[in-house]
């Protein structure tokens, strides 16, 4: 009994094993796909997340946008400066976070441009929230 009780034991790892193995090669190859499709636009919009200090999703929460429209940006912008002014007794943080968060965005604005003078758009990188 004991020696069917562990043969069972063992072929039931194998093929839990055998199916985490299989799921994680699909997940890597998923993942290679993907960094495949976002090209130059992800690695341009990655240095600009290294050299600025923030990622792009960050900066939409800062500033309060969901799309990259440059109206949206400045509006949001101009609010959040002006409300952050430390003569009315803002943050200088917070307002040096709104101009670093605008600056981040108006980078992607200009990778986004670059990019779609070159590549078709659906290589634009939408917003994940």
């Amino acid at each position: 009994m004991a020696r069917y009780l562990a043969q069972i034991i063992v072929m039931g790892t194998q093929v839990v094993g055998r199916a985490f193995a299989r799921a994680l090669r699909q997940e890597y190859a998923a993942s290679q796909a993907a960094a495949e499709a976002r090209g130059r636009a992800g690695q341009q919009s990655a240095a600009a997340s290294s050299i600025t200090g923030m990622t792009l999703q960050e900066a939409q929460q800062i500033l309060n946008v969901s799309t990259l429209s440059p109206e949206e940006i400045q509006k949001s912008y101009e609010h959040l400066f002006k409300v952050n002014d430390k003569l009315i007794g803002g943050s200088f943080y917070l307002q040096s976070k709104v101009v670093r968060a605008k600056e981040r965005l108006e980078e992607e604005l200009s990778i986004q441009s670059q990019d779609g003078k070159k590549s078709p758009p659906e290589q634009k990188q939408s917003p994940e929230t």
